[in-house]
């Protein structure tokens, strides 16, 4: 049908040319055709993918480097059999032969793949949509056969009968099918609003995405918080974290740009950890269904949805089938990385928002070293705990008198804890008189009670004169009050964990945990950053549990950019005027009473007049001083506060700067402050800084105020 134009077209041109031309015009003739066809150029196809949200199809562009990978891959001919290729960073494959785009790591519809060439415009949303493969073949092929002979106003007609005329190479237009009724049934005309075409992708305007770097330097699992839904816009986990990854790549571009020109880095390979379906395909949602009320439906659907994922957890019961799910997935997601990714040698950091930061730190206090980690990384630190152990018994031995055995319980390596494990059998296997035997039991038995009076409920504190302050009984241990289950064990050890508006510190302080001990550290992960914007309803502190007696703000986390938001700037500015204000309206009263109150005394008048000034320029001077040095002094007093080992040393909560527009209203913007974790260049740009450290590179430009 296609091709009907083209032969009318031919048969007229044979036509006019049934008389043989004079070879001189034959000779211009086919100069003329051959400088035509000189003017045609193949056009350079790129490879679409579709998106269906709420029924409604979006075609999508891949990046030039997926495009190219899949046009190679296309022209080896190798299509025709069922070849695989990794685009978007390796989380999706295409395959060639069906057409089709499929996730990796999760769950998500397949997507159809098509080469386009040849695109019209859609009517709803103005986007330009892509012909079938097929029938983008036919318009080509027309398309060189009008530059070629120079011979336009052709028309063809598509598989769902709708009409396409080229008029010259910048104006081709698609008409939709409009049937016209008679004697010999109905045919299409060009009647209805004309769409636009478009030959080549580089005439549509389309955003195609910048290509990600090969290389991968490290690995963050992402777990979300209560509900399907992870942000203001109802998107899922997947979606999130895609705008957490795009973010990063644009911070290395602007952060990192030097290490990037240098090789020495690639980027960060961010992927989600999904709980919620599970958690809710074990049925509950259909015990729930039968016993909610009628009334308010939908209030009453989000909430099971949603907040009643807090009760989950708290449920021995559905706790266990969470950690399950968030570790197994974890463990899942690592290893079909490392399959996909041989060469890979980097670390593994995890990062939760919201109640997906409570589970991973309850999944991270329930880690167990490895024990060639044990035999590796502590070897000199064992030989060193064990000699100050059996130092200790010795101590123990020289206060009740009981020297002279020491030499016995140095034989059998018995340190402190070995001692207080003790039982009169194993005293008296060791050749102990009665006598010595009674005296320790006494002194075990008494160290016990005293322990279990200072800290009922606490069974793994030692008493108060243990020298080793990691568990010393004025603290609880922090795996106290958690739900009662088997933590699973991670094929890993993270270097870093994020939690991101975390209600960690709330959950510990709920559980009895009033403090947490300054020596404490996760037992596989050797850094925490507590991360919250300031009007985040869920956030919590964890600081001042380690440090209580000590009040001192939170790391202010630096702007993207280099520099503090103007409206804070400007608050401080006016407060520190306000208080000049307040300190010089003072002096000046204080002045004028001193002078009111001599007034009657001139022999002093001249002194007193060196007072008043000497105090006049004490006033003045103080708010100098105080203003400027105090917010310098608070900021690095801050900074040198020590909180502890939990976080290697370092501080552990930082809070985000709220946005001009959020300081209007502090609670209209809580429920943004709590979802704005996935688009914040500041938080990203902290992730990235920490990573990156780890492995010796610094950003371009420190950024003033960060660590």
């Amino acid at each position: 049908v296609s091709r009907r134009p083209c032969r009318s077209t031919m048969s007229a041109q044979e036509q006019q040319q049934a008389q043989p031309p004079p070879p001189a015009a034959a000779a211009a003739s086919e100069a003329a055709e051959l400088d035509a066809a000189n003017r045609y150029e193949a056009v350079v196809p790129h490879w679409f993918y579709c998106k269906v949200t709420d029924s409604r199809e979006r075609w999508i562009p891949f990046s030039t480097q997926d495009s190219e990978r899949l046009e190679e891959a296309h022209g080896s001919g190798r299509d025709k059999e069922d070849l695989v290729v990794p685009t978007s960073g390796g989380r999706y494959d295409v395959h060639l032969k069906k057409r089709q785009r499929v996730a990796v790591y999760w769950e998500e519809e397949v997507s159809e793949v098509r080469r386009c060439t040849w695109f019209y415009k859609g009517d709803k949303d103005n986007k330009y949509i892509p012909y079938s493969e097929t029938f983008s073949k036919e318009l080509e092929e027309a398309y060189m056969m009008a530059v070629t002979l120079d011979e336009w106003k052709k028309k063809l007609e598509s598989p769902s009968r709708e009409i396409i005329i080229l008029h010259n190479p910048k104006l081709m237009v698609h008409y939709h099918p409009v049937a016209t009724s008679d004697d010999w049934g109905s045919t299409p005309t060009e009647q209805g609003r004309p769409r636009t075409v478009k030959r080549g992708v580089e005439n549509i305007a389309a955003e195609i995405p910048n290509g990600e770097p090969l290389q991968i330097d490290h690995l963050v699992f992402v777990v979300h918080g209560i509900g399907p839904a992870c942000d203001i816009r109802f998107r899922s986990i997947i979606q999130c974290v895609n705008d957490f990854r795009n973010v990063s790549l644009s911070m290395l571009q602007a952060h990192f740009k030097k290490a990037q020109e240098q090789q020495q880095i690639g980027r960060v390979e961010f992927l989600p950890v999904n709980w919620h379906s599970s958690l809710h395909s074990t049925g509950v949602d259909v015990d729930l269904e039968r016993i909610t009320l009628p009334s308010i439906n939908r209030l009453r659907h989000f909430i099971n949805d949603t907040i009643l994922d807090v009760f989950f957890y708290n449920s021995s019961t559905y706790c266990q089938t969470i950690v399950d799910t968030v570790a197994s997935e974890m463990n899942r997601l690592y290893q079909l990385f490392l399959q996909r990714n041989p060469l890979f040698k980097g670390g593994v950091s995890i990062a939760g928002h919201s109640l997906g930061s409570l589970i991973l730190f309850d999944l991270l206090t329930n880690q167990k070293a490895a024990p060639e980690e044990d035999e590796h990384s502590e070897e000199g630190s064992r030989t060193t705990s064990s000699n100050r152990g059996i130092e200790e018994v010795k101590e123990i031995l020289k206060k009740l008198e009981l020297s002279e055995y020491c030499d016995v319980f140095e034989k059998e390596k018995m340190d402190r804890q070995a001692l207080f494990l003790c039982t009169e059998k194993n005293l008296k296997e060791m050749g102990i008189p009665l006598g010595p035997r009674m005296k320790i039991l006494h002194y075990i038995s008494s160290k016990t009670e005293m322990q279990c009076r200072a800290e009922p409920g606490s069974p793994l504190q030692r008493d108060p004169d243990s020298t080793d302050d990691g568990r010393n009984c004025q603290y609880r241990d922090v795996g106290l009050g958690q739900v009662s289950a088997n933590y699973p064990q991670l094929n890993y050890k993270p270097t870093i964990f994020f939690a991101f508006g975390s209600p960690i510190g709330m959950f510990l302080t709920v559980r009895g945990v009033k403090r947490i001990n300054p020596n404490y550290s996760l037992p596989t992960c050797k850094g925490f950053f507590n991360i919250f914007h300031p009007f985040d309803p869920v956030a919590y502190r964890i600081e001042p549990m380690i440090v209580p007696d000590l009040e001192f703000e939170p790391m202010l986390l630096p702007h993207h950019k280099g520099r503090k938001r103007m409206h804070l700037e400007l608050k401080e500015g006016l407060t520190r005027m306000s208080v000049d204000l307040k300190n010089n309206l003072l002096g000046s009263l204080r002045v004028a009473w001193q002078s009111f109150t001599r007034a009657p005394l001139p022999a002093v008048e001249v002194a007193s007049t060196d007072a008043e000034a000497e105090a006049e320029a004490g006033v003045e001077k103080q708010p100098d001083t105080k203003p400027d040095e105090t917010p310098a002094a608070v900021k690095e007093e801050a900074s040198l506060v020590n909180v502890g080992r939990l976080n290697g040393g370092n501080r552990i909560d930082y809070v985000l700067q709220e946005k001009p527009i959020e300081s209007f209203n502090e609670y209209l913007f809580a429920l943004q402050g709590h979802l704005c974790y996935w688009e914040s260049e500041d938080t990203v740009l902290l992730v990235l800084k920490e990573i990156y450290q780890t492995q010796g590179i610094t950003l371009d430009q420190p950024l003033p105020g960060s660590q």
